[in-house]
């Protein structure tokens, strides 16, 4: 699947017949954009972590808040100037006003501005040593002092975390070691190909996710599925459950309307071309459910190719 359009950007994906599916979040297409969409897996990136215990004495420190951090809670600054430190261990010396903002104590839920000083307290956590991410750059398809869109690649996380060391955002930092700022500002599947935002600054980080969150900025996809598409079914409205499977995993399955752990999804469908085996789909999301576009065209009988 690939995403082809979001804020007006969207990916492309395949599902396996009849199967749950595990939960972990242009339109001119010639011969080139069918190759890439079926032939979208790639191999995963390199894993492995160690962890050290740091011998280093921590000491007090003391931070100005920048243009990338203003407007930022409290407690989320602390978690990104903490890392590995638990969220229950910086809520307990925000309580105990260990932490000082312009030398006064402060509420978790307090607004920073430019020109801030934090005083962060000493606080030693074991430290990951983890390999480290290879600096890389993506395929650019927008760039100003704002906003960063990539093309990216199928079989590329965008972030790293459950067994994978380094995705998207960790090689941008890598490749761009002077930026002051760049955060995700939306998540794309790490077998989904397509445009990603990278936010350049904390305020278009907000208004980015801010559009996300009302619908006001739309995310189209482009899904190449096998067999002929029906014309007349241009809305999918099928409700979807997230359910732990026999083998402890998150999986997403069709629901029914009166379950009480479903969740209306609805998802709009247009056919873009169609050849003797396969349809190529225009999906726009209206509801941004987990596997939402895999497990509605799976449930309509038309999985995606390519698809595990």
């Amino acid at each position: 699947m690939r995403c082809i359009a979001c804020c007006g950007l969207g990916a492309t994906s395949r599902t396996a017949p009849l199967q749950p599916l595990k939960s972990k979040e242009s339109n001119t297409y010639g011969g080139s954009v069918v190759k890439r969409i079926i032939g979208a897996g790639s191999a995963a990136p390199a894993t492995g972590l160690t962890t050290a215990q740091s011998t280093d004495k921590p000491a007090v420190r003391r931070v100005v808040v920048d243009e990338g951090s203003a407007g930022q809670r409290l407690d989320n600054f602390l978690l990104r100037e903490l890392k590995g430190v638990p969220k229950t261990h910086v809520y307990r010396v925000i309580r105990a006003g260990e932490v000082r903002v312009n030398k006064g104590r402060a509420q978790a839920d307090t607004r920073l501005e430019i020109g801030d000083e934090v005083r962060i307290p000493p606080v030693r956590v074991p430290e990951k040593v983890e390999s480290a991410a290879p600096a890389r750059e993506f395929p650019v398809v927008f760039e100003d002092e704002h906003l960063l869109v990539i093309d990216k690649p199928a079989g590329v996380a965008v972030h790293g975390g459950s067994g994978v060391s380094y995705g998207v955002i960790e090689a941008l930092r890598r490749a761009r070691p002077t930026a002051k700022f760049l955060e995700l500002v939306h998540r794309l599947d790490k077998e989904t190909s397509g445009l990603l935002m990278i936010a350049k600054k904390r305020s278009a980080l907000v208004a980015l996710q801010d559009q996300l969150r009302e619908r006001e900025t739309g995310k189209t996809y482009a899904a190449l599925v096998w067999g002929d598409w029906p014309a007349k079914l241009k809305v999918v409205d099928v409700p979807l459950v997230k359910f732990i499977g026999g083998d402890g995993e998150r999986w997403v399955r069709p629901g029914k309307p009166d379950e009480q752990e479903a969740k209306r999804s609805i998802g709009l469908v247009k056919v873009m071309q169609r050849t003797p085996q396969f349809s190529l789909l225009d999906v726009t999301i209206k509801t941004g459910r987990t596997h939402q576009i895999r497990v509605h065209l799976q449930q309509a009988g038309h999985p995606i190719v390519g698809d595990p």
